[in-house]
């Protein structure tokens, strides 16, 4: 069962998805500039416009709800995840001759913008693995692996990919996108070894 694309937003959502596109903008202006000032504000608004009326962003539909404990739960994971990684490619680096790797093709279960974005962030941030491709249509992330071991190493990899995606639905989805998580996955998926 295949969820259903969001449908158009409202123009109060959009400039809802604006106004918060202009806060992230205006907060990341003020982060670069390294003080909180009314200066680096105002002229960060001002750009932060300019940038939306020259370079539109898509809309972005949030249907979920936040879940604080399980936000938590995600972050805490992601943070091991994001360490484990660091070492094992550390390894691969002082290891002899030249590390596996593989392409695999995740087929994420939620095919919301929001969700693949989120989930190949994360995927991508964590040393050894990279989005080499994304298939906007059937909602599948090709992901470059490091230090790929055989073909059940691959599979525990593609299953990892989709754990992390369900911890992020758990954190922030809907009670739709819960349940089509909590699905069984199926197991007939295709990779292309590099």
């Amino acid at each position: 069962m295949s969820p259903q694309r969001p449908s158009a937003l409202t123009k109060r959502e959009r400039l809802r998805s604006r106004a918060i596109a202009v806060i992230g903008l205006v907060l990341v202006w003020n982060l670069l500039w390294g003080a909180f000032t009314w200066l680096n504000t105002i002229t960060g608004a001002v750009i932060a416009v300019a940038l939306l009326v020259v370079f539109p962003l898509p809309p972005v539909k949030f249907g979920g709800r936040l879940r604080p404990v399980a936000v938590v739960k995600f972050f805490a994971r992601f943070f091991f995840d994001l360490t484990v990684a660091s070492f094992q490619v550390a390894f691969l680096a002082f290891r002899r001759g030249e590390p596996r790797s593989a392409i695999v093709a995740v087929e994420l279960r939620v095919k919301s913008d929001l969700n693949m974005t989120l989930v190949a962030e994360a995927v991508s941030l964590v040393p050894g693995s990279l989005i080499a491709e994304a298939d906007h249509q059937t909602g599948t992330l090709y992901i470059h692996m490091l230090g790929v071991r055989d073909a059940a190493h691959l599979e525990r990899l593609r299953a990892e990919v989709l754990q992390l995606e369900a911890r992020l639905v758990r954190a922030i989805g809907s009670d739709a996108e819960l349940r089509l998580v909590e699905a069984p996955v199926p197991t007939d998926r295709e990779e292309r070894p590099a």
